[in-house]
């Protein structure tokens, strides 16, 4: 059972607490509107409290995007592993503390306007009528606020912060409290509010001294509530960011500022030795406390001077690419908790395409191939890098050249670094745009990195779908290929392949590499109702729901189609795109790979983390190698890989 105080009262709510939000926000318009309001009240507090809660939350989302935009942050980044799913998880009500604090702050109101009330009452009995407003309005500004807020902020919130921090570090209130704040293993700017119930309520006298104490003292200000709340949350997310951005240059210019600005390396040691620097914002306290840790300076300077050079090389990268516009908002810097989903359009984020709109003109005009995550396998440093294009940018001619310039720079820029393998996602190894990877490794001959499209295990996949028991197969994308590979292996294993293609030319160039005892199984059709009776659809090629009319009841679509097919025919199953789940030992993985679930990448993927932990010295561009498809699939069964769906036990057609 919990410890008293330690749940959330709107815990039960989960991510329906919206509606607290908007509580705010409908008393906010009632007010605005004159609804239930007195005619001598002028400012809208209402609409104050839920603008402040929009901002807060704006600071906290912009500062974890900036920490999650490894293209700008990887250099400077404290604690090098990544930020995986449970972690994600056990944040994903970070917010807590705002709702807490904007209620104390209704609360507040209230109390006031009661005695406002009763104050007007009392006039009211004394005379007849209330000539002039009884309230005095609250200014936008005043030139003592700030100066008594920070006052107030050193001489009280300071001191009771650090007094009840080092509290909660004892047995009984760790263990029951604290705990919780610190199972976060890398701090980020959601880890500032990840709490107890018991801690977010002394936090809120902590913030609530300065702005309560100056109104007492008749300096309180509108832009003093935005200001003072503002650049405390500010100061929360830089400290929590694992990001350093203070340079030591500062400290080295002006020291007496080592003891008034927490640094994110400071409040990392705090993480790292929980038995030091327990301050908010001022290390002073923790030097007046003797709690202070000795390698705080250096640490900074440290990690200071490192973000000037480049981290560890990843051994493998997969270079993908945006696929449109909606599941560009799915990168981890753009909505971080998102990301950790399979991607699936969400209303409630259309209004934010235009935005979207912008960034693709901005990036097909200047953006180079930038990093987005990356994982950790087996001490093996594991990046996905993007290629700055979407989808339908890659089916546009005058595009083409641009595009193959930018995979070119890309490649040329992971041999300069020394990675091992990198592996082409989707439409980057597009067989019109450059052949399958083999325009690089041709126009590159001495090239260290390895060049990989991983198709041979994306085939490998697909055959591992089909029951043993099959003996015939509807194929179409049957030239293709990833096609040409499953028709020429599945007509080995005695499978009759109905090739669906309108090339003569094509289907007899693929029928005469087969063995000439196997020929007689690929079969050349043309038509869809040709395939009337086989209840085995490969679909390599995108077919319309009318055109899926013509499977029999209880067929299976198998597919390597890019979109994914419409599933229309609830007499039939659909298989999902190939992909294969990650060993279990990964490490700070928090992303998902677009609409694949958790641990779970594209097959094309999944063939470079084998090709690399293999250490195979070969490129794989160009046509699929039907020898190797064995190989390649033993080597990932090997290595702990799994296929991303495991069906009945009569499936597995390969080896078989």
């Amino acid at each position: 059972m919990a410890a008293p105080l330690f749940a959330w009262p709107w815990q039960f709510l989960g991510s329906y607490k919206v509606g607290i939000y908007g509580i705010f926000l409908g008393k906010a318009i009632h007010e605005y509107c004159g609804i239930w309001q007195w005619q001598w009240q002028e400012t809208n507090w209402w609409l104050h409290i839920f603008m402040v809660c929009v901002l807060r939350l704006l600071i906290y989302q912009l500062w974890t995007s900036y920490a999650n935009m490894l293209f700008l942050s990887r250099n400077r980044r404290i604690l090098k592993q990544g930020v995986d799913f449970n972690q994600i998880d056990s944040e994903w009500h970070w917010d807590n503390f705002i709702i807490l604090q904007a209620l104390a702050g209704a609360l507040i109101l209230q109390m006031t306007t009661l005695m406002e009330e009763d104050e007007t009452l009392t006039l009211i009995s004394q005379i007849e009528e209330v000539p002039v407003p009884v309230t005095v309005p609250v200014p936008l500004w005043n030139k003592f606020g700030f100066a008594a807020a920070a006052a107030i902020h050193v001489a009280i919130s300071e001191p009771l912060f650090y007094f009840t921090h080092k509290c909660f570090h004892g047995n009984y209130l760790f263990t029951c409290y604290h705990h919780l704040h610190h199972s976060s293993p890398v701090p980020q700017p959601y880890t500032a509010g990840h709490g107890s119930f018991l801690e977010h309520l002394l936090m809120t006298v902590v913030i609530g001294a300065p702005v309560v104490g100056t109104f007492l003292l008749g300096h309180g200000s509108i832009l003093l509530i935005y200001g003072y709340v503002l650049a405390f949350d500010f100061m929360r997310c830089l400290t929590h960011s694992n990001v350093e951005v203070v340079p030591h240059r500062l400290f080295d210019a002006v020291p007496f500022l080592k003891y008034v600005l927490c640094t994110p390396t400071y409040h990392n040691l705090h993480h790292a030795e929980m038995d030091t620097n327990y301050c908010l914002f001022m290390p002073i306290f923790d030097a007046l406390g003797n709690t202070m840790n000795q390698k705080s300076w250096d640490m900074h300077r440290k990690n200071s001077l490192n973000s000037d050079n480049n981290g560890a090389a990843p051994e493998f990268v997969f270079l993908a690419h945006i696929v449109d516009f909606s599941s560009s908002m799915h990168a981890p810097f753009v909505f971080r908790s998102m990301a950790s989903l399979p991607y699936c359009t969400r209303i409630y984020l259309l209004p934010f395409l235009p935005l979207t709109v912008m960034a693709m003109l901005v990036m097909w005009a200047k953006s180079k191939t930038f990093l987005i995550s990356f994982y950790n396998l087996r001490n093996r440093l594991h990046q996905t890098w993007v290629v700055p294009r979407f989808g339908f940018q890659y089916f546009l001619p005058f595009a083409a050249e641009g595009i193959n310039k930018q995979i070119e720079e890309a490649i040329l820029r992971a041999d300069r670094l020394g990675v091992k393998v990198i592996s082409l996602a989707a439409l980057n190894k597009n067989e019109a745009l450059n052949g399958g990877g083999t325009l690089f490794v041709n126009k590159h001959p001495n090239l260290r990195v390895r060049v990989v499209h991983g198709n041979t295990l994306t085939a490998a996949v697909i055959l591992n779908e089909i029951p043993r028991d099959v003996s015939e197969v509807f194929l179409t994308g049957a030239t293709s290929k990833l096609g040409r590979a499953i028709a020429l292996y599945l007509c080995r294993k005695d499978v009759r392949v109905l090739m669906l293609t309108l090339s003569m030319e094509r289907f007899r160039k693929i029928q005469k590499e087969a063995p000439s005892e196997c020929q007689k199984n690929l079969i050349q059709v043309t038509k869809y109702q040709a395939a009337q009776h086989c209840k085995t659809w490969i679909v390599g090629k995108w077919i319309t729901p009318t055109q899926q009319r013509f499977a029999p009841p209880g067929a299976h679509f198998h597919q390597f189609v890019v979109p994914p097919i419409l599933h229309f025919r609830r007499d039939c199953t659909y298989g999902n795109l190939a992909a294969m789940c990650l060993p279990e030992d990964v490490q700070g993985l928090g992303s998902c790979e677009y609409t694949m679930e958790r641990g779970v990448v594209h097959a094309c993927h999944a063939g470079g983390v084998v090709h690399s932990l293999e250490g195979w010295a070969h490129h794989e561009v160009g046509p699929i190698d039907v020898e190797r498809i064995d190989l390649v699939w033993e080597a990932a069964i090997k290595h702990g890989l799994k296929p991303a769906t495991m069906t009945t036990s009569n499936h597995r057609f390969i080896h078989n």
